[in-house]
């Protein structure tokens, strides 16, 4: 396998499956060499996996759908009619194989085009077999002419493929213009006056069936933006391209300074020719605008000539710039991976109050992929084995510090991800990052790109455990002490009382404050009668979880710590005793009469 194909499968998110225990040890042996990858395994019949599921159907056909690499450790016709209802477009394929449960033998099923056979050849060679590819074209030459590794992008259509490598099977011979490593030239019918050509070239080329052209990702596109306006930009660089005859396929990525990330023109641009966009820091680029400095052009042009010319190194040649942007080509194909660095990233996720079955989707996928984990440990320990990223901890009322530790670190060009129990806009750290950005207003933060994954609130999640009673108005107040005075909070609870909302109390109690209940309940006992349901959750999706009701003339502050929400009725909050056992409270939607308001 070439470098460059190895690169490619490491790229890719690799995610092993298995259905019982005995498969685990061959699995973490094929981890080994897949750097990245992850271990399912079936709840039921498995331990010590990295992602448990009950559903093997549904999860397999999620692992599709998302694009991973998949390797089933497991019978080759269970892969087979689990995935058939999906396969559409061949093209669009992610590797999929199925590997003996003894590891004696390595199938490549689908993706044939996305470098399965590459992957296969990787399995195999680290249990010692030899994988059992059946690509005619592949066996015979070695050569993996229909998917091309990391770098290439083959411009053919499909009729025009078959219809060469078909020609090349039949005996026909084959010329190479332009560089092409990956190639195993020992293999092909290479002849230099061979009527079919293997083209390697950033030039726009039409490609026929008796010529194979591959773009080569050499090109590089850099931005100088400012005030620039983005569909501007996007028209001036389409013109240049034109200009030189380059394809598009042959853009690898757009380059800018970091400063510049968030501006809406380097998105544009980078959606426009989907290619990623990768950011300098001024001392990335210090060294090439004083050798690139020319006393002839203006200082905007200067910059973009020199991000240009740093993303394709010292070999590179500039082809084209203006006032706004430069394109510049490599002799090689580029890693946008290895250059310069991505936009920093700082989402806060919520987790919901407890453990991974109260996480949504998105904030699962967003844990996958973060390099850094900030938050109190308490919170951090909730997501187990979710996030790999380095975790920084801190004490619970760090709040502040904790926000501004995060945002420096995204300013680096990580992925960081504050983690909230709950929902993180509800009593949590999304509050507290916008307050320190919006106090300090530091520059360097202006090229992060932020983001808030909403969760579960605790206060949804009692009422849930309970049945419904927040069902009509209802409001949340935090009877913490710490960040605002008691005075503004019983005159909330009063108010709130008054208008006969439903009330959900965050932060009841805690070592240092044990009064304050007290005081909120007799606050309410002036406004609600002294039956008035109260709900008591406490240690919600976790272990020891509870839920209680009493009435309102009952609670002390014994009954709850900083593990419990508190929600309290409104007058038309009603308890449903069912026959079976067990209670259920809900607030109807339909008040019955005018609440008298005293």
């Amino acid at each position: 396998m070439t470098d460059l194909a190895m690169t490619d499968l490491q790229r890719k998110k690799v995610a092993i499956v298995v259905l019982g225990q005995n498969s685990v040890s061959l699995a973490r042996q094929l981890m080994q060499v897949l750097p990245g990858s992850q271990l399912y395994g079936l709840s039921t019949r498995t331990t010590e996996v990295d992602v448990s599921f009950s559903d093997f159907g549904e999860t397999l056909r999620e692992l599709f759908a998302e694009g991973k690499a998949i390797i089933g450790v497991c019978a080759a016709g269970i892969l087979i009619r689990t995935l058939a209802p999906l396969l559409s477009d061949k093209r669009a394929e992610p590797p999929v194989l199925a590997i003996a449960e003894d590891g004696s033998a390595v199938v490549p099923l689908l993706g044939g085009l996305n470098g399965a056979n590459d992957l296969a050849r990787q399995v195999a060679a680290a249990l010692g077999i030899s994988p059992a590819i059946t690509t005619t074209g592949d066996l015979r030459f070695r050569a993996a002419l229909l998917s091309p590794p990391t770098g290439y992008r083959l411009a053919n259509s499909d009729d025009q493929t078959k219809t060469f490598l078909a020609d090349l099977l039949a005996g026909e011979s084959v010329k190479i213009e332009g560089s092409a490593p990956w190639l195993s030239l020992d293999r092909l019918p290479i002849s230099d006056g061979a009527a079919r050509t293997i083209q390697v070239t950033e030039r726009s080329i039409p490609p026929t069936p008796d010529r194979l052209v591959y773009h080569p990702a050499t090109i590089a596109i850099a931005l100088s933006l400012l005030e620039a306006d983005p569909q501007e930009i996007v028209l001036s660089i389409q013109q240049q391209l034109a200009a030189e005859d380059l394809a598009l396929a042959s853009i690898a990525g757009v380059f800018a300074e970091v400063a510049e990330a968030n501006h809406p023109a380097v998105q544009a641009i980078a959606q426009a020719f989907n290619v990623p966009a990768r950011f300098f820091t001024p001392t990335h680029l210090a060294a090439a605008l004083a050798q690139h400095q020319n006393s002839h052009q203006n200082s905007k042009y200067n910059s973009a000539a020199a991000i240009a010319l740093t993303a394709v190194g010292a070999a590179g040649t500039l082809l084209a710039c203006d006032r706004h942007s430069a394109i510049a080509v490599a002799p090689q194909p580029l890693n946008p991976d290895a250059i310069g660095q991505p936009q920093g990233k700082l989402t806060i996720i919520g987790t919901g109050p407890g453990g991974e079955q109260w996480m949504s989707p998105e904030v699962k996928a967003i844990l996958e992929s973060a390099t850094d984990l900030v938050g109190y440990s308490t919170y951090l320990n909730l997501i187990g084995d979710l996030g790999k990223g380095r975790r920084h901890e801190s004490d619970n009322r760090e709040e502040l510090a904790r926000a501004r530790m995060a945002l420096d670190l995204a300013t680096e060009g990580r992925s960081v991800v504050i983690v909230s129990s709950g929902d993180p806009g509800i009593y949590a750290m999304a509050s507290a990052v916008f307050e320190v950005i919006d106090r300090e207003a530091n520059p360097n933060w202006n090229s992060i790109a932020l983001h808030v994954a909403p969760g579960i609130s605790a206060m949804q999640a009692a009422a849930a455990a309970i049945g419904a009673p927040l069902g009509h108005d209802f409001c949340a107040i935090s009877l913490s002490d710490i960040l605002k005075p008691w005075s503004i909070i019983a005159q909330r609870i009063e108010a709130a009382a008054a208008a006969d909302f439903a009330i959900a109390f965050y932060n009841p109690v805690s070592k240092q404050r044990t009064w304050q209940l007290a005081e909120a309940q007799q606050i309410l006992l002036r406004w609600r009668s002294p039956q008035t349901p109260v709900i008591l959750a406490r240690n919600l999706g976790r272990p020891g979880q509870s839920v209680q009701v009493i009435f309102l003339d009952q609670l002390t502050p014994a009954h709850a710590d900083m593990r419990t929400v508190i929600l309290i009725g409104s007058s038309q909050t009603r308890i449903v005793d069912r026959s079976s056992g067990g209670t259920w409270v809900y607030t109807p939607r339909n008040y019955e009469s005018v609440v008298k308001i005293l």
